[in-house]
């Protein structure tokens, strides 16, 4: 018998180059970031996948310090937003920036605004110093879409306490800095609270991982704005389901 002359489906997606996961500790970015990758593979986009903070030899050094390291009990909050900054800034240069301009997708396990939740609104730093220097980090290398999971701390929580256990400072935090980032990042993707770019926010349930990727899909299917308001429809790419 011959070969199958099936065709097959195929779906039209909008390019986002730049997509980042956001969440408290334990919501299953992980998870998502490593499902996403590997549909996006199937569908013939071989993203790079980058975490912060880290991604870049530097990055991975400073990530070490401000994470596992037993020499960074007394670190101070300023210390930690410059920390967070520099391996940031680090990551945008030597890889975000060069990937994108060779035309690749980046997928990137949080980008700035898990400081402006966790140092701004968590440490309760001045914001707007916090904005300048997310800004100054990244320079125009913003998200064309984030996704935001919610969660509660008490699942959090449970799912931590599976894990194999590497000291990390930000765990260690009280229930009280945690419940301030939960609060956070729950209203800025409900409300979209970004006023230069609301529409590059989509909320996933942190609770339930198995649908999720659908639903991550489905959204690289609707056309949104740009940050300069421009509609993505004509920027869309053809990929075919295997």
């Amino acid at each position: 018998m011959g070969g199958s002359t099936m065709t097959p489906l195929c779906r039209k997606i909008v390019a986002m180059p730049l997509i980042t996961f956001e969440g408290s500790e334990g919501c299953g970015k992980s998870t998502q970031v490593k499902r996403l990758a590997a549909r996006l593979e199937k569908w013939g986009i071989r993203p790079a996948v980058l975490r912060e903070p880290g991604g870049t030899a530097i990055g991975e050094a400073i990530r070490h310090l401000l994470q596992h390291s037993e020499d960074n009990h007394a670190m101070t909050p300023e210390t930690e937003l410059l920390l967070f900054e520099a391996s940031r800034s680090q990551l945008v240069r030597e890889k975000i920036q060069p990937a994108l301009r060779r035309g690749e997708w980046v997928i990137c396990d949080r980008f700035f605004d898990s400081t402006t939740v966790y140092q701004g609104a968590a440490r309760q730093l001045d914001l707007g110093l916090v904005k300048k220097l997310n800004a100054f980090a990244v320079g125009d290398c913003v998200p064309d879409l984030t996704f935001v999971l919610d969660i509660d701390r008490a699942t959090a929580q449970s799912r931590l306490g599976n894990r194999k256990k590497i000291r990390d400072r930000m765990e260690e935090e009280s229930d009280e800095f945690h419940e301030r980032v939960i609060s956070r990042l729950s209203r800025a993707g409900r409300k979209r609270t970004e006023t230069r770019h609301p529409d590059r926010w989509a909320n996933l349930a942190g609770y339930n991982r198995e649908p999720n990727l659908e639903y991550i899909c489905s959204t690289l299917s609707r056309p949104r704005k740009t940050s300069d308001s421009k509609d993505q429809t004509s920027n869309t790419l053809n990929v075919f389901l295997r």
